[in-house]
């Protein structure tokens, strides 16, 4: 069992996973002031809730798009767990054939959760990550990461829409009874829902398009089982495909 954390604009992700099942998957803030105790402090913590002792773990793997804070969290596991903790990044193996325009700016959050999908499902992928962005990377069907999108994630697309009308503050993310609102918040939370999953069934449609065959599609990220309910394409959703593709470089570098 390994300690995996992926450090994202918005949360920490942070869990600990095996071969057999991930025994736990938790969401922190992702906060720039902490100090590495702190930060060792909140790792602790969360060990302690389920019962892990920090000698049972092999050792750890991060990813992260937040480079002012990947060392510190790094330094911060390190002082728990008494073990090497790998970060993902130049010199770290992926067997992941990248062919973009610059590999090097390709997000690690990104790389471990497309080896993750490799690792686990039938190529060529789509794999959605609905986080502070929405994230859309591509596989072909010889497993090669060919590129992908960016565009605004659900809860960036919410907050801009209330930020200067206080009387719509405070939505909550989830579906309405009927996708036609009858009041203000219902039309914002359909509008919400329905405009991205029609916008994931929409992407489907045209990157399998332009591929010019079907493709397997996995959903990961925060939000995604907010939204792929109401997708009506064929979608699985799995919330611990970033983990399992960190657990597979993690071997990879062993």
């Amino acid at each position: 069992m390994i300690l995996a954390i992926d450090i994202g604009n918005t949360n920490i992700v942070i869990g600990c996973i095996d071969e057999n099942k991930t025994w736990f998957i938790e969401r922190l803030s992702t906060d720039r002031s902490k100090t590495e105790l702190e930060y060792a402090i909140v790792i602790k913590n969360v060990l302690d809730i389920y019962r892990i002792q920090p000698a049972a773990l092999e050792g750890g793997i991060i990813s992260s798009v937040v480079p002012q804070i990947t060392q510190i969290v790094r330094a911060a596991a390190r002082k728990i767990l008494q073990k090497e903790i790998l970060v993902l990044g130049p010199g770290i193996k992926t067997g992941l054939n990248i062919l973009v325009d610059n590999p090097a700016q390709t997000g690690a959050d990104l790389i471990a959760a497309t080896v993750g999908a490799i690792s686990e499902y039938p190529v060529p992928q789509i794999i959605f990550d609905l986080g502070t962005a929405t994230t859309v990377c591509v596989v072909d069907k010889k497993k090669n990461f060919i590129g992908g999108m960016i565009l605004p994630g659900i809860r960036t697309s919410l907050d801009a829409l209330t930020a200067n009308a206080a009387q719509l503050s405070g939505i909550d993310i989830s579906a309405p009874k009927r996708i036609i609102g009858k009041n203000t918040v219902e039309c914002m939370q359909s509008g919400i829902i329905y405009s991205n999953a029609a916008s994931m069934d929409g992407i489907i449609d045209r990157i399998e398009g332009e591929l010019g065959e079907e493709t397997t599609v996995v959903a990961t990220g925060g939000l995604a089982k907010n939204i792929v309910p109401f997708c009506q394409k064929e979608i699985i959703l799995d919330e611990d495909l970033l983990l399992k593709g960190l657990l597979h470089l993690y071997r990879k570098n062993g």
